[in-house]
C-alpha cells in the first residue's frame, strides 16, 4: 500500500495488483455496497467520507493512492485486528519507511542509493567519500535519540535559518541554547559553519565566481586573485563594492555581482551510485521500443545516430553520459516596478528513459547568471565554466563508480544541443535573431524582405520553396505573392565544418566597454555577432543539430497574434492600415484593400474578424472553461462579458 510508485514514476505493478485484491475483497462483501453499487473510497482526498462507483474508486487508489493509516480495512468489511496484530503490521510498515534526510541526500541521485554489498571492485575515493557520509547520516543525535539524527537536526535549523532570514549571530546563539538543553552526548554542530560545511560535504554546495556587473568578465582562474584583480580589465568597473567605515579592514570584500555554479560532474557521478538510477543509465542501448518507427527517445533520432557513427569509441561506452543544455530569462521580482532579468541554465543527461530523464530531479540547475539586465550577446561570458568542465569530460572523463555492475569506469559526457526561445537561440549560437537575415537556416539565401508602409521583416511566402516539385501551390499565382510561380529549390544547409570556417574569419569577440563594432557584412551577407563558446567543444561542429528551438514560446506568441486579430482588440490587432496597405502591394486581395470614402480611408471588415456578438460567445465559452489542477491559471478572471473582451 506503501509502495505505489516504481523507480521511474510509474504505477507499479505491485500496487496495481494489491487494488485488484482490494477490489475483489470488497466485492465479496456486499453488505458494504449501498443499493447503487457505490462504497466508501479510501484514497487520500476522499478519506472514506465519500461514496463512489467501483470503478471510481479504483481509479482513484491508483491515481491518489491510500489514506494514511488505513491498513485495516474495516470500512470495508474487514474484521478489526487485534492489538497484537496491529502492533507488527504497524511496525512493519514504519520499517519500509525510508529515512526522508538520507532521501534529501542522495536527490541528486534520484532514488535511495543502495550500501555497498558484496563489492567486486573497491569504491573509488570520491565514492566512498559519499558512501561514508550516508552511513553517518542516519548516527543519532544524541546516544538513545530514536527522533533525531545529526543530518535531521541540522538541515531542519538551516532551513529555520534561511527561512525566517535569521543572521549568523542568531543561529549561533539558537543552537547554543539549544546544545545545552540536550544530554552530555549531544552531537550538534556548535555554529553556522560547522553546519555549512556538514552539508557541504555531501555534495549540496556550489562555487561562487566574482564577475563584472556590466557582463564583461568574470573573475575566474587566473583572474580570480583578490588583490591582482580588483577592476574589470574591459571596462574598469570595480570588482567590489565600497566598504562602510573609515578603516579599511572595515567589513569583508562584497562583489558586485556574482555568478553561482553548480559542477555537474559530482551530480552524473551520483546517477551511477545509485543500482536503481545506474541500470537505467543504459537504456537509450537496452530500452525496449514498443514502435521502431516513432521516435520516442533521443535515441532514436539521426542527430544521435550520427553522433555515434562520428565518435564510435565514445560509443562504445553505453555508460557515457548525453547532455541537453536549456536557458531562459525570468523576472525574480514580478510585482516589481524595477525588472530584474537572471537567467538559470539546465543541463539534463540524455540517457535515461524517457518517464525520467524529464522528472525534476534528473533537470541539473548549473548556473544561475545574476541580473539585472539579460546579458545578451555576453551570455558566453557566463557559460565559461561549464564549457571548461563539459571539455574535460570529453577529453579526459572522470573515475566513476558503477553500483550496478561494482565497478569503476571511466565515464564521458558530450553536449549533444541546446533548448532555448528564439531570443535566446541568438544568444547561445551567436547568430543575431534581429533583421531581415534572422532564419539560421536559410541565412544569407534568405527570401524575406522589408515591408514598406510596416517597416519591418517579413517572411511571407518564403516556404514554398520547400515543397516538392509539381506541388500545386508552386504553381498558385493568386494565394500567395501575387503573379509569382515559385520556381526555386531550398537553401542548401551548410554543415558544421562549413559554419566553423566561415566564423574562423570573423573577428574576436571582445566583450568590454570599448568592444569593437559589427564584424564586415552583417546584416548583408551573414548575421553572426560573435563566434560561439560551444565551438571550443571538440565535437560541437559534428553535430547534427546544435540548437532547438522550444515551440511552447513560439506556439504561444502565435496564438495571442492570431487572437487579437481575431478578437479585434485594439492596439493589439495585426490587421491594421499599414497591413492593408502592404497587403495591395504583396497579394491579390482587392476586398481587403484599404478604400477611400469621403476623403477619409476605411478598412474592409474582414471575414476573420468576429463582431461583437461572436466575441461574447468566445468569452461565453472561456468563462466557463475548467481545466486540470495544476495545468493552467484561472482564466476565467481575465473575462469581461459585457465588452467580450479578455
Amino acid at each position: 500500500m506503501s509502495r505505489r510508485q516504481d523507480c521511474t514514476g510509474h504505477l507499479s505493478e505491485e500496487f496495481k495488483k494489491g487494488v485488484m485484491e482490494f477490489v475483489d475483497f470488497v466485492e465479496r462483501n456486499p453488505t458494504v455496497i449501498d443499493s447503487l453499487g457505490r462504497i466508501l473510497c479510501p484514497c487520500t482526498k476522499c478519506k472514506n467520507r465519500i461514496r463512489d462507483e467501483i470503478f471510481w474508486v479504483e481509479k482513484h487508489l491508483c491515481d491518489r493512492g491510500f489514506m494514511e493509516g488505513y491498513i485495516n480495512w474495516t470500512a470495508h468489511g474487514e474484521e478489526r485486528w487485534v492489538e497484537q496484530d496491529a502492533t507488527n503490521v504497524t511496525q512493519e510498515h514504519e520499517e519500509e519507511i525510508t529515512n526522508p534526510y538520507v532521501d534529501m541526500v542522495i536527490d541528486a541521485a534520484g532514488d535511495n542509493l543502495n550500501v555497498m554489498e558484496g563489492l567486486e571492485e573497491d569504491p573509488n575515493p570520491s565514492a566512498s567519500k559519499f558512501y561514508k557520509l550516508l552511513r553517518s547520516a542516519d548516527e543519532p543525535l544524541w546516544d538513545g535519540c530514536t527522533k533525531h539524527t545529526i543530518l535531521s537536526a541540522v538541515t531542519q535549523l538551516v532551513n529555520l535559518k534561511s527561512e525566517f532570514n535569521m543572521s549568523e549571530s542568531c543561529y549561533n546563539r539558537m543552537v547554543a541554547i539549544i546544545k545545552s538543553m540536550l544530554p552530555e552526548s549531544e552531537k550538534l554542530p556548535e555554529d553556522f559553519y560547522r553546519s555549512k560545511t556538514m552539508i557541504q560535504e555531501l555534495g549540496l554546495g556550489y562555487e561562487k565566481i566574482d564577475a563584472c556587473p556590466n557582463h564583461c568578465m568574470l573573475y575566474y582562474k587566473e583572474t580570480s586573485d583578490k588583490t591582482s584583480y580588483v577592476a574589470c580589465t574591459m571596462c574598469g568597473h570595480p570588482r567590489f563594492k565600497p566598504k562602510a567605515g573609515d578603516t579599511v579592514n572595515s567589513s569583508r570584500d562584497v562583489p558586485y555581482s556574482i555568478l553561482r555554479y553548480f559542477p555537474i560532474t559530482p551530480r552524473l557521478q551520483r546517477l551511477f551510485m545509485s543500482k536503481i538510477t545506474a541500470q537505467y543509465m543504459k537504456w537509450h542501448v537496452d530500452g525496449v521500443r514498443h514502435d521502431e518507427s516513432v521516435i520516442t527517445h533521443p535515441a532514436d533520432a539521426d542527430a544521435w545516430k550520427q553522433f555515434d557513427a562520428t565518435h564510435e569509441v565514445f560509443a562504445q561506452e553505453p555508460r557515457n553520459v548525453r547532455l541537453g543544455l536549456c536557458t531562459d530569462g525570468f523576472n525574480l521580482f514580478s510585482g516589481s516596478k524595477t525588472p530584474y532579468s537572471c537567467w538559470p541554465v539546465f543541463v539534463t543527461p540524455y540517457n535515461l528513459p524517457p518517464s525520467m530523464c524529464m522528472r525534476r530531479e534528473y533537470i541539473f540547475l548549473s548556473l544561475l547568471i545574476p541580473g539585472p539586465k539579460s546579458p545578451g550577446k555576453r551570455l558566453d561570458v557566463y557559460l565559461r565554466p561549464l564549457i571548461d568542465e563539459l571539455k574535460v569530460l570529453w577529453d579526459n572523463g572522470v573515475t566513476t563508480y558503477d553500483a550496478w555492475e561494482k565497478k569503476n569506469f571511466n565515464m564521458k559526457a558530450a553536449l549533444l544541443w541546446t533548448i532555448s526561445d528564439f531570443p535566446a537561440y541568438g544568444m547561445l549560437s551567436g547568430w543575431s535573431t534581429h533583421g531581415r537575415l534572422s532564419c539560421p537556416i536559410c541565412m544569407k539565401n534568405t527570401k524575406s524582405f522589408r515591408l514598406q508602409h510596416g517597416a519591418k521583416p517579413c517572411w511571407f511566402d518564403c516556404h514554398r520553396q520547400y515543397l516538392p516539385v509539381g506541388h500545386a501551390f508552386r504553381r498558385d499565382r493568386y494565394s500567395f505573392k501575387k503573379s509569382i510561380v515559385e520556381k526555386s529549390f531550398p537553401p542548401k544547409r551548410m554543415s558544421g565544418v562549413e559554419i566553423l570556417n566561415e566564423l574562423d574569419k570573423l573577428d574576436e569577440a571582445n566583450f568590454g566597454a570599448n568592444s569593437r563594432g559589427k564584424n564586415g557584412g552583417f546584416g548583408t551577407i551573414h548575421n553572426w555577432v560573435r563566434k560561439s563558446i560551444f565551438w571550443e567543444l571538440p565535437y560541437w561542429s559534428t553535430n547534427l543539430i546544435r540548437h532547438n528551438l522550444d515551440i511552447m514560446h513560439i506556439e504561444k506568441n502565435i496564438f495571442d497574434n492570431i487572437f487579437n486579430t481575431v478578437m479585434e482588440v485594439k492596439g493589439k490587432s495585426k490587421d491594421n492600415a499599414n497591413a492593408r496597405e502592404d497587403l495591395k502591394l504583396i497579394c491579390k486581395r482587392p476586398n481587403l484593400e484599404l478604400v477611400f470614402e469621403n476623403g477619409k480611408y476605411k478598412k474592409p471588415k474582414a471575414t476573420y474578424v468576429l463582431d461583437s456578438q461572436q466575441r461574447r460567445i468566445v468569452c461565453e465559452w472561456i468563462k466557463q472553461l475548467k481545466f486540470p489542477n495544476g495545468y493552467a491559471s484561472n482564466i476565467s478572471r481575465c473575462v469581461n462579458l459585457a465588452d467580450g473582451k479578455i
